[in-house]
């Protein structure tokens, strides 16, 4: 309870942004307004980033609507350059629905042709190639 007596407390396993928008939705039960700013490619990344952060954070802190609420903007946001990292993350984050939506959305040969040349699937081959078994 040292906590009462300082005068700030510092949170080291989650970065700023990712923590304000956190505390957010904590007091507002809603999610600041972040994707409808993604107009272009910049700020689609951007948005991807925020919300997979969003999940890993509403996971350790047991905030399980947001954490649904991050895997359906995922989940709507799915596309060649980040299914791979979002697979992962649902795998990692027991997000077994967003999983199930990555494994679907690369089903077909042309797509997963796509996906493979990423660096994101790069990176899951050479560390956890196991974890694609599903795919």
């Amino acid at each position: 309870m040292r906590e009462k007596w300082t005068e700030a407390i510092t949170v080291d396993d989650i970065e700023a942004p990712v923590f304000k928008f956190m505390l957010y939705f904590i007091y507002s039960d809603s999610l600041l307004d972040f994707e409808q700013n993604s107009n272009n490619d910049g700020e689609h990344k951007d948005l991807i980033f925020m919300a997979q952060h969003l999940l890993v954070a509403a996971d350790r802190y047991d905030l399980e609507r947001l954490k649904l609420m991050c895997e359906d903007l995922l989940y709507k946001n799915l596309d060649v350059s980040t299914v791979a990292s979002t697979f992962v993350l649902a795998e990692q984050h027991s997000c077994k629905q967003l999983k199930a939506q990555c494994v679907q959305f690369m089903s077909s040969r042309e797509v997963l042709k796509m996906v493979a040349e990423t660096d994101a699937f790069h990176i899951i081959m050479k560390n956890s190639p196991s974890i694609l078994k599903d795919v």
